[in-house]
């Protein structure tokens, strides 16, 4: 029953019309993709699917730390001179690394209280894991702990910087257990116009060993062309996304990875610990030496003001509170 409920929700979440019609019920909360849209000339209703064929054919502007001249103009900023070590020298790795990683950021109070107002909501049915059984979506909305990390300066200041903006709560993915999921760069689900202008932090909320599936990523492989639709074969039309799409792009990811070369990293952490990628960064989840092990964690994905927030994969604009 459950793997035919299962199929049965697949599908569904394959037909366009259900996303145009979910739009709509929710037209107050594209406001910013109204906005986005007369700012960038994108002729279309935000109501309507969207993709990066959609988007002006001019590649936009890129953030500052993608450009060639990256290390130099970080060595020339004043910001990072005063920056303490060993930021300072994280900061200049970025154009090069893709990530960067700051240890003890929040206090074990910091981590109790999130890991306790989550568990309250999952105990009370305020929120629940999603269809993959693995993450508890937007709990910012509903847990001022979460919200309080996820909003905090040390992550935000960072961010600011390496982005070249001022940066926003996009979403938050609150895990209990390992996500064990395949390599895959972030900006194929939560995708900008111009492109690049999205980071995630990811916060242990309790030991990461190798044991318990910590994630894992691809330092250098931000530098890859972004896979987007027309780089896989989607195998979706008009009216439908590709049933398969998912898979088909994953292992186009991994033929990059493979391709290039690129050594995959742990992240080992304390609780309090943060690693930040970048939007384009391959990263997954390693799989979990012992079945259903206890790995709390949160990812919080940013994105940078005044740019056009989409989905590529399920070609729909995103749904942006006024006061994120």
């Amino acid at each position: 029953m459950r793997k035919w409920l299962d199929r049965y929700y697949g599908r569904l979440r394959t037909i366009k019309a259900n996303y145009v019609l979910l739009n709509l019920l929710n037209y107050r909360r594209l406001g910013h993709a109204r906005r986005m849209f007369r700012q960038y000339g994108v002729v279309r209703s935000p109501l309507l699917p969207v993709s990066s064929g959609d988007m002006p054919k001019t590649p936009g502007e890129t953030p500052w730390l993608d450009r060639p001249d990256a290390r130099e103009r970080l060595l020339a900023d004043a910001r990072v001179q005063a920056l303490p070590e060993p930021l300072r020298q994280s900061v200049l790795d970025w154009p090069d690394k893709g990530y960067l990683i700051l240890r003890g950021v929040f206090s074990p109070d910091e981590v109790d209280r999130v890991n306790r107002e989550l568990q309250q909501l999952i105990d009370t049915g305020a929120v629940d894991f999603n269809f993959t059984g693995r993450k508890v979506m937007f709990a910012f909305r509903q847990s001022p702990a979460i919200k309080a990390m996820a909003n905090d300066r040390r992550i935000l200041d960072v961010l600011d910087l390496l982005l070249g903006r001022r940066m926003h709560v996009f979403q938050t993915i609150n895990f209990q257990t390992g996500s064990e999921q395949a390599a895959h760069s972030d900006s194929i689900h939560m995708t900008t116009y111009p492109l690049g202008y999205l980071a995630a932090a990811w916060v242990a909320l309790e030991p990461i060993t190798a044991d318990n599936g910590p994630l894992m990523y691809f330092p250098g492989s931000h530098k890859l062309p972004y896979l987007l639709n027309d780089g896989f074969d989607h195998g979706g039309g008009r009216f439908t996304i590709g049933e398969d799409a998912y898979a088909h792009y994953e292992a186009a990811v991994q033929r990059s990875i493979d391709e290039g070369r690129f050594t995959p990293h742990e992240f080992h952490a304390r609780p309090g610990d943060v690693l930040i990628w970048h939007a384009n960064l391959l990263h997954g989840g390693k799989k979990m030496a012992t079945p259903n092990a206890s790995r709390k964690s949160m990812a919080v994905h940013y994105f940078a003001e005044d740019v056009l927030c989409y989905h590529e994969l399920t070609q729909r604009v995103a749904m942006i509170d006024d006061d994120h």
